[in-house]
């Protein structure tokens, strides 16, 4: 049998004997790579370890500590999962199991309609470390799908996927898959009372044994492929990891996150609201949310003013001919609330700014020598969002985008959208975020316009922008606008999370279809080149990024409220009001919290709990001598007779850090 020549990671190629396993390469490299392996990539298709190898390939041996890894994991203990609810519900009907993000899930329909209990999970968890300890292999067959609708003929979720696999209609949604050659292929888990089997694509790890640590989290009820006109199905959710350190680290990071919610913050701190009589995903804002927002979005007016946009205002509603302009209808049409009737006219609520942003620039000649034209907008925005997807301010129905539209010319791209970059940034960073990825969105396969020339203009632009700031990034395929390719920023958070937010596109469709022009310096009309860009994204969600960034306790300058005061008895009522005035006149955001309110610990105690960076209590003493003990948020050890006057200026210097 002839040799076969695999290229491994760091661009080295060993030839083995056609056959060869991933495992028996794992192993020919080091003892310690054959003892971490779990799984393997062949030409990028995963592969368990011990599955041959008869072609020339690029090998990539997967371990447990990586993304790749935790995939394999999850998916893995999926498995499992499925494994001990058929032991302990005997008849129970099996569906999908796919790795997610930090986990799994399997959805299950139980004989008689029954429902998973929280006593259920601790059975089904001891069920399946009972799986783990028996190291169970995994072994991989492949039947052809006639043998496979045999084999799950008491499965109908499985048989549903068979036929969609046989019929070529399978989707991402599917956890199987043809193996090449119009074949099935299922896991087995050999055992002294025969076998559990799974549809499956794999990889799996070798073993149950092989399972790193894991834990069931909850139980949701998940209509079957998302219709809400098919079965609904008990979905239980799991989480998994290559360590016990990993899952306690994740747990943390669950409860901190839980801590931080700006739902119940928002809330606790009467930030905002959702009313019922509004509606599912519209918010109304209190008075100390509304503070906060204000700070936001006047910091923003004058970072755009200095950086030279020009603000415009747009209205809330329009005729149909602008979105059949913009393409809206044609492409977002779903997304869009339903159309209003009136005076011979159909109108749509915005679902976007950018179509207005057209008819600014359309409005008059415009020269080279006004390019770039910078256009700003704080403008509300109204999409249909299904009620499944709404989460608090980060998902919402009503929102406000905080819009820009360049128009440039063709050689001012590069330029232009790294200058965007600096700017995204800076503003960025003065919110207290220090860590960013960046990933480019290419032409999706289906819903794009536009010729093939401009998307790879474009494209190449948004990589020479980035390459030219120094900014590493990843491509994502396929993920981009109708209308053009787009560069996303990603944040992470105080506790690491990883947020999208801020967005760059490029758009040679939008000025066509407006039939945008502008006079070059050759006196001819050309067609200008279009930039979106949203740097917060949505106020709204923005708003609630920074909540669970801060957990409510938003640094001074934002904070709703700076100071409170607090006179310790009704005779310092006097001297109170005074400073209250004081900080008042230089500016700052003050509270009195009189000693009728509450006991002096106890009002401290609020302040707390409130999050308000400065509580000031002043008493006899202070009174006498013009000063004010300061409580800092955050601090256990209150500072007694800090003068008045010094206070303010070091307040004053807090606020000025924003920049």
């Amino acid at each position: 049998m002839a040799d076969v020549k695999l290229t491994l990671p760091d661009g080295s190629s060993r030839e083995y004997p056609a056959g060869v396993t991933p495992a028996e390469v794992a192993a020919s490299i080091g003892r310690g790579l054959a003892k971490a392996a779990i799984a393997a990539t062949v030409d990028g298709e995963w592969w368990d370890l011990g599955r041959p190898v008869d072609h020339d390939a690029a090998l990539v041996i997967v371990t447990p500590d990586t993304p790749e890894g935790r995939e394999v994991l999850r998916h893995s203990t999926a498995h499992v999962l499925a494994q001990a609810v058929t032991d302990l519900f005997p008849g129970a009907r099996y569906a999908i199991g796919p790795a997610i993000e930090d986990g799994f899930y399997y959805d299950f329909e139980l004989p008689g309609g029954a429902h998973f209990t929280e006593d259920d999970l601790e059975r089904i968890e001891a069920r399946m470390r009972e799986i783990v300890r028996a190291d169970q292999p995994f072994v991989r067959e492949e039947l052809t799908p006639d043998g496979a609708l045999e084999l799950f003929a008491d499965q109908p979720y499985k048989l549903e996927i068979i036929e969609k696999v046989r019929a070529g209609a399978a989707g991402e949604e599917d956890v199987s898959e043809a193996a090449g050659d119009g074949t099935m292929s299922v896991y087995r888990n050999p055992r002294d009372d025969g076998a559990f089997v799974d549809l499956c694509r794999g990889p799996h790890v070798p073993s149950t044994g092989r399972l790193g640590a894991f834990k069931l989290m909850k139980v949701a009820g998940a209509y079957w492929r998302g219709d809400e006109h098919r079965p609904m199905l008990q979905r239980v959710y799991g989480t998994a990891w290559e360590s016990k350190q990993g899952l306690e680290d994740h747990l943390h990071r669950l409860a901190e996150a839980e801590r931080r919610d700006h739902r119940r913050l928002g809330v606790e701190l009467d930030l905002f609201s959702f009313p019922e009589e509004l509606g599912a995903g519209l918010a109304v804002w209190h008075p100390k949310g509304a503070t906060v927002r204000r700070l936001m979005e006047d910091f923003s007016r004058e970072e755009h003013e200095r950086a030279g946009y020009e603000l415009v205002f747009s209205p809330h509603v329009a005729k149909s001919v602008l979105w059949e302009t913009s393409g809206h209808l044609d492409f977002y049409a779903e997304g869009m609330y339903p159309p209003m009737e009136m005076e011979g006219a159909t109108y749509y609520p915005k679902p976007m700014n950018c179509p207005f942003h057209m008819l600014v620039f359309r409005s008059r000649i415009r020269s080279y020598r006004d390019l770039p034209l910078r256009l700003f907008e704080l403008g509300a925005v109204y999409r249909f969002e299904r009620s499944g997807v709404l989460h608090g301010l980060l998902r919402t129905r009503g929102f406000t985008q905080d819009d820009s539209h360049i128009f440039c010319e063709r050689s001012q791209i590069v330029d232009v959208l790294r200058e965007l970059l600096d700017f995204v940034l800076s503003v960025l960073r003065a919110f207290g975020f220090e860590s960013f990825e960046f990933e480019i969105s290419t032409r999706p396969e289906s819903k794009s316009v536009g010729s093939d020339e401009d998307w790879e203009l474009a494209t190449s632009a948004l990589h020479a922008a980035l390459d030219g700031s120094g900014l590493p990034h990843t491509v994502a395929e396929g993920e981009g606008a109708f209308y053009g390719p787009k560069i996303d920023v990603h944040l992470h958070d105080a506790i690491g999370r990883r947020w999208q937010l801020s967005t760059l596109q490029v758009d040679f469709q939008m000025p066509a279809r407006f039939d945008l022009t502008y006079v070059g310096a050759d006196n001819e009309r050309h067609r200008p080149i279009m930039i979106h860009r949203a740097l917060f994204g949505s106020v709204e969600r923005f708003f609630g990024i920074l909540v669970e960034h801060y957990a409510g306790a938003f640094p001074v300058w934002l904070a709703p409220v700076q100071v409170q005061v607090l006179p310790v008895a009704d005779r310092h009522q006097p001297y109170a009001f005074r400073v209250v005035d004081r900080l008042r006149a230089e500016g700052f955001r003050v509270e009195l919290v009189d000693a009728h309110a509450d006991s002096l610990g106890a009002r401290v105690r609020r302040g707390k709990v409130e999050k308000v960076p400065f509580v000031l209590v002043v008493g006899d003493e202070d009174a006498e001598h013009g000063t004010v003990g300061v409580n800092r948020r955050g601090s256990e050890r209150p500072e007694r007779g800090v003068r008045l006057d010094d206070f303010v200026e070091h307040l004053a210097g807090e606020v000025v850090e924003r920049r």
